[in-house]
């Protein structure tokens, strides 16, 4: 099982959105998340292989937290405003 995160910047913003999805399914990888600010808070975008026309197809949005089972169980805090420390 293969999952990769995107974390989009500026720079990479149209890369991240449009060719490197198609090269991931192309590579046959299970799971592809794109993380973004949307303001100040980051959004994860969740989309899973559909391997019959090998493309993604979204499984979520994700703002505030992720949790979900991909064969594993994954929990993440995508609160940016909570102090640290």
């Amino acid at each position: 099982m293969h999952l990769v995160v995107e974390v989009v910047t500026p720079d990479s913003e149209e890369r991240d959105r449009s060719a490197k999805p198609i090269k991931y399914a192309n590579a046959g990888i299970k799971f592809f998340w794109r993380i973004e600010l949307d303001g100040r808070d980051a959004v994860a975008y969740a989309y899973e292989l559909d391997p019959a026309i090998r493309a993604y197809v979204p499984t979520g949005i994700h703002r505030g937290h992720l949790r979900t089972d991909i064969g594993f169980v994954v929990d993440i805090d995508l609160d940016l405003r909570k102090p640290t420390g």
